[in-house]
């Protein structure tokens, strides 16, 4: 038998490439390779993005402490020879109900979202905003809900950035960090021609002259 060419490994790694798309020769062109998500994972979002409410975590506290107490019960209330509800589960449900009250002590709903957590950063800074963007963390035992906001000054390019933390709860800024920008940023504003820039000669249309007096051959 003979082993695989080179481009006929390529075609097989490059899943958006179809057979179609290969060449005579089995080369593939650039115009040819294809990167995109699959169908399940493009949802097609447009818009601003809402963040899920931190309570949300109390549903899934609940259900953790409902499933482990019943375990431990039914562990407890089961005779000593039973072989499927033993020690070992009565130890699990304790551990799964602990879990579910933890998570819903932590589970407490958001007293700034990110819009505001935004506007709090702005304001904290001391510097006009221009690219921002919130990120959504947790600190501290009880996993106490923070945004993380980066924000960019207001040049194009930016001249300077900043990290500010918003608790999200009270929305108290809790740490910033703001300096000068080190990324190279490519200007996004139209330029305007320079004047020692040459620039294209336009055609002037041509005129015809009117025939001097006596001046006819």
């Amino acid at each position: 038998m003979s082993e695989p060419s080179e481009s006929g490994a390529a075609a097989a790694d490059l899943g958006t490439v179809g057979r179609d798309d290969v060449g005579p020769s089995g080369d593939l062109g650039l115009a040819d390779v294809r990167d995109e998500l699959p169908a399940e994972g493009d949802r097609g979002f447009v818009g601003a993005y809402k963040f899920p409410d931190n309570s949300r975590r109390r549903i899934t506290g609940a259900l953790c402490f409902a499933v482990g107490v019943w375990a431990a019960t039914a562990a407890f209330a089961a005779d000593s020879d039973a072989v499927l509800l033993n020690g070992g589960v009565a130890v699990g449900g304790i551990a799964l109900a602990l879990a579910g009250l933890y998570q819903f002590a932590a589970g407490r709903r958001f007293g700034v979202n990110e819009n505001e957590a935004l506007v709090a950063a702005v304001t904290d800074v001391g510097f006009a905003v221009g690219h921002a963007s919130a990120q959504l963390g947790w600190r501290g035992w009880l996993s106490r809900p923070t945004w993380r906001v980066l924000v960019y000054s207001a040049e194009d390019p930016p001249e300077r950035r900043g990290l500010v933390m918003v608790d999200a709860l009270n929305g108290a800024v809790l740490e910033r960090w703001v300096e000068d920008n080190p990324e190279d940023w490519i200007e996004t504003a139209p330029q305007s021609p320079s004047s020692d820039e040459p620039t294209a000669m336009q055609p002037e249309a041509a005129t015809a002259m009117p025939d001097e007096p006596g001046g006819g051959v």
